[in-house]
């Protein structure tokens, strides 16, 4: 079993920093690709920016030029670097895996989940 454990949330005023890390249990992941995901209170879950084992990303537009994924592969962690920071970023943050080529961001394709840390951006 896959086990996946955020951190790194914390609350910012707009204009700031944070950066999300996602460390995954050493179980061996074949052709992963690992997706940070967000949901803000009343509104749907949605995909945030990928990465897969290769290191090809993706980002949703409202995140691009501002966040970065990356990854230790030796670590087996992933982190979400977030600049210039937005009211509306505010959310609950996920992170997620799936094993199996492709890794856009759509949430089905995803098995793992993490429990989410909490980032707050204050205007």
């Amino acid at each position: 079993q896959v086990q996946l454990v955020e951190s790194g949330g914390g609350s910012v005023q707009a204009g700031g920093s944070l950066r999300l890390s996602c460390a995954r249990s050493t179980v061996t992941l074949s052709n992963y690709c690992m997706g940070w995901f967000r949901q803000a209170p009343g509104k749907e879950r949605e995909g945030v920016a990928s990465i897969d084992f290769g290191g090809s990303t993706t980002y949703e537009d409202p995140v691009k030029g501002r966040f970065t994924i990356s990854q230790d592969t030796a670590e087996n962690t992933v982190y979400l670097q977030m600049n210039s920071l937005k009211p509306e970023d505010t959310a609950m943050y996920y992170c997620a895996a799936h094993s199996g080529w492709g890794c856009d961001l759509d949430s089905d394709d995803y098995k793992y989940w993490g429990q989410g840390t909490q980032v707050t951006v204050s205007s």
